[in-house]
């Protein structure tokens, strides 16, 4: 925005916030203060997106000046996944795009969405990928495009099993070792034989339903793939006094805890495999790094990354967050992506609306 805005351009932000019914469903008008903090220069805000009062505000910017509309979600047309077509010819579309010279999607970790804010404008506009959607694309699908010479290592954790499995199952010709935590991890403990990976609290819904879903393809994974899976070798849990506690895997007759963390054991040895890896790719946390007392696993991994040279993203909103919370520097990681499911798409080899909206407008194709 500013590089756009210190060229001289006019320039006119589309962007949401939470969805209806959500309690972070709200406007953007306070966005703008926040923005102008960071761009070092006004942004102003009009309550509409797409109406009169919308377009008179655009075509009332001078050159560079910085406009934002409000959140697109709260246009009918924008929510509906459909086609790139049908979305170019939404109302919310063809009433802006006549007031514009050029589109420029920034928004990687919207980009598996097919939203009209994300596949409308390129066919009927020049389109573009900004420098944030550049560095993501570049880096998220560095796993599958480049070349390394040495060890490939996958680091996998977070709440969401499904998701990581899917990768493990997409990656398992290109990735050497595959480093588990989480609720991951415990899933394929259990599928190992131990007995954890699952609910304590019935009303809970962590591991139980993910077993179900997923047991074939763990299984299958340990199965065919086992060597090149590394499983925590112990765990950590809060004890009775309300400090960290850890205990061997092997040493676990039934669960009665939740566990928390990977031990420290498996924190180190999961450190080592990294310094020994030329490309290091992080999905999801190995434990509650919220709660310092269990952010063992997570930092130790994060820092062996960030002293090693090799090529490293750390993907997903959590767990890129626990580079700041704990001291670590971010220009030590060759890519922090904040996206979630744009990651997991990128990871899995499936396609990003949004993504393939830009390539299509790039190879001449979008525009009608």
């Amino acid at each position: 925005m500013r590089e756009l805005a210190e060229a001289g351009h006019r320039v006119v932000l589309l962007a949401h916030q939470g969805r209806p019914g959500g309690d972070d469903f709200v406007s953007l008008s306070g966005h703008a203060d926040i923005l102008a903090s960071h761009v070092g220069r006004d942004v102003g805000f009009v309550a509409d997106t797409h109406g009169a009062e919308a377009i008179d505000a655009v075509e009332s910017l001078g050159p560079g000046e910085i406009l934002l509309l409000e959140n697109t979600r709260m246009c009918d047309d924008e929510l509906p996944e459909a086609d790139p077509e049908a979305k170019a010819d939404t109302e919310f579309v063809r009433s802006l795009a006549p007031h514009f010279d050029a589109y420029v999607n920034d928004a990687y970790s919207a980009a598996h969405r097919s939203h009209a804010s994300l596949v409308g404008f390129p066919l009927v506009l020049p389109a573009y990928a900004g420098r944030v959607m550049q560095a993501e694309y570049e880096a998220n699908t560095a796993i599958a495009e480049r070349s390394f010479d040495g060890r490939v290592t996958m680091v996998v954790g977070g709440t969401k099993a499904t998701d990581v499995i899917d990768v493990m199952n997409n990656l398992g010709d290109t990735v050497d070792d595959f480093l588990l935590g989480g609720i991951a991890g415990e899933l394929f403990l259990r599928a190992a034989g131990h007995p954890v990976g699952f609910d304590l609290d019935p009303d809970a819904d962590l591991y139980d339903s993910q077993w179900e879903e997923n047991r074939d393809t763990i299984e299958a994974l340990l199965d065919q793939r086992g060597e090149q899976i590394t499983l925590a070798t112990d765990l950590a849990f809060e004890d009775d006094g309300g400090e960290r506690a850890e205990v061997d895997v092997d040493a676990i007759e039934e669960k009665d805890v939740s566990f928390l963390d990977v031990g420290s054991d498996t924190a180190e040895g999961y450190a080592d495999v990294v310094r020994d890896s030329e490309a290091v790719f992080v999905k999801g946390a190995l434990g509650v790094f919220e709660d310092e007392r269990f952010s063992v696993g997570t930092v130790t991994v994060l820092a062996a990354i960030a002293e090693t040279d090799c090529f490293s993203v750390v993907g997903g909103g959590d767990t890129s967050r626990a580079i700041g919370m704990y001291g670590l520097d971010e220009a030590d990681f060759d890519h922090v992506s904040i996206a979630g499911g744009a990651y997991i798409r990128a990871l899995t080899g499936r396609p990003l609306a949004g993504v393939e909206a830009l390539k299509r407008a790039g190879e001449g194709k979008g525009q009608p």
